[in-house]
């Protein structure tokens, strides 16, 4: 019997993590005798979800089984009370378990949940209608990321991600991946991989800061590509486990639906085309804002500080050019208006600027003065005159394409510019043989970690 088990809202600020959830119920499922049809799905929700602890990130599992479903659905539950921040603020997980084929419905709630806040009671009637089976614990939330999963099959565009997972006694400490190891891993995999190492500062990107369980997370184009970058990191620090998951990572996904200014909602993911209406400017802490407006009416777009080079991008922009502005409508708070804050800007047609010169004299070539108000301009050489200035077009510093952020400013769901050129389609994939392992070891079995 094929099953879709979905489960989401397992961590917090404090802690945890769904994607190790989930990778702690893979080994029990496993023990079990469970085939698993495809990878683990690791699905990015809508990015501005003011109560999102990190990513936005829920997990569905799809496997054959001959267990009953109340039976898989009773091993989730105890996976979830065991590893879950459950006395944590916020931390509301949610599981929802379908046998059968996804219903369409489903795929539609799962669209709807990458750009828009989705309400728990949406999820909840969903569920009810379709005869799957669901468990909560605190509120209802978590039940929306885990419908939600299930409804993304990732047949089309997809990643995948290689997650390691750390020993218990180092969660908190700083992570012990050698810098160097992974600047050559970058260099070596190129386009295989992305989002290795921010390109402006050199930061590196495949370790999270926070106090999570996560030691790396390496994210690509397919699994062999993962395993082979991975080997080639030096890694000081025991690796509890690692899995892959396939996900929806570097696709855009959550930006693909155009908008007019006036049907922008705050919290939502939006494209909204229109024409720069006045030049930007720089505010307090760095960050550049212009108003776009369109037929319907005009919003706030901003480049944060944290999006470097990118605000110099925008700053070329000048009232009349035309633009494609990607992003999220954060909501209007503290005498801020609602803005859309700015997750890429496509420049689709640049307006001409003039700029004012003297006039050249026609007999020795040189710059004319003015010759006093109102008097126009004399040449002091050879005394030609001339009425007014001459207008030149200057040269725009801008091209009509695509401008995105440095890596370190991307969100999960941003599609980089590596990526621009190709789209993965995800349909018919076969799971590969080995894409999880237990034992603390890294995937060429050479270099073994204590316990």
């Amino acid at each position: 019997m094929r099953i879709h088990l979905g489960i989401d809202d397992t961590d917090s600020l404090a802690g945890g993590c769904t994607t190790k959830t989930a990778a702690d119920l893979v080994r029990v499922l496993d023990s079990r005798g469970v085939t698993f049809v495809d990878f683990p799905s690791l699905v990015r929700l809508n990015p501005n979800v003011p109560w999102k602890t990190r990513g936005n990130g829920a997990v569905c599992l799809r496997i054959e089984s001959k267990l009953p479903s109340e039976e898989i659905l009773e091993l989730a539950a105890e996976e979830i009370e065991r590893s879950s921040r459950l006395g944590d603020s916020g931390t509301d997980p949610g599981i929802v378990l379908l046998s059968g084929t996804v219903p369409p419905e489903i795929i539609e709630f799962s669209e709807e949940s990458l750009t828009r806040i989705v309400a728990s009671s949406e999820a909840l009637s969903l569920v009810t209608r379709i005869g799957a089976e669901a468990l909560s614990y605190g509120s209802t939330q978590g039940i929306i990321g885990a419908l939600a999963a299930i409804g993304t099959s990732l047949d089309g565009d997809c990643t995948f991600e290689l997650i390691a997972y750390r020993s218990k006694s180092f969660i908190g400490r700083p992570r012990l991946v050698d810098r160097e190891s992974v600047i050559r891993m970058n260099k070596e995999m190129k386009d295989a991989t992305f989002n290795n190492v921010d390109p402006e500062t050199g930061r590196i990107l495949i370790t999270p800061r926070g106090p999570d369980p996560i030691l790396c997370g390496i994210r690509g184009e397919d699994p062999d590509s993962l395993s082979k970058a991975f080997q080639m990191l030096q890694i000081r620090e025991p690796v509890e486990s690692w899995m892959i998951f396939r996900t929806n990572q570097g696709t855009d996904a959550h930006l693909r639906k155009s908008c007019k200014v006036s049907e922008l909602q705050d919290h939502s993911a939006a494209v909204v085309e229109g024409v720069v209406k006045e030049n930007p400017r720089t505010i307090r802490g760095g960050h550049v804002i212009f108003l776009l407006e369109d037929e319907t009416g005009s919003v706030c777009c901003a480049a944060y500080e944290p999006t470097g080079r990118f605000r110099n991008i925008v700053k070329k922009l000048e009232p009349g050019d035309r633009v494609r502005g990607f992003g999220g409508m954060r909501a209007a708070a503290n005498q801020i208006p609602r803005t859309l804050n700015l997750e890429k800007l496509e420049v689709l047609g640049l307006v001409a600027c003039m700029s004012s010169h003297n006039p050249v004299c026609p007999i020795c070539g040189k710059r004319m003065k003015s010759a006093g108000k109102k008097q126009g301009y004399r040449c002091r050489h050879c005394d030609s005159h001339a009425s007014s200035k001459t207008q030149q077009e200057s040269s725009r510093d801008l091209e009509e394409r695509v401008y995105l952020p440095p890596p370190r400013a991307h969100r999960h769901l941003t599609k980089p510019e590596i990526r621009y050129l190709r789209t993965r389609d995800g349909a018919g994939l076969q799971i590969l043989s080995r894409w999880h392992s237990w034992d603390g070891v890294t995937l060429d079995n050479e270099r073994v970690f204590p316990r």
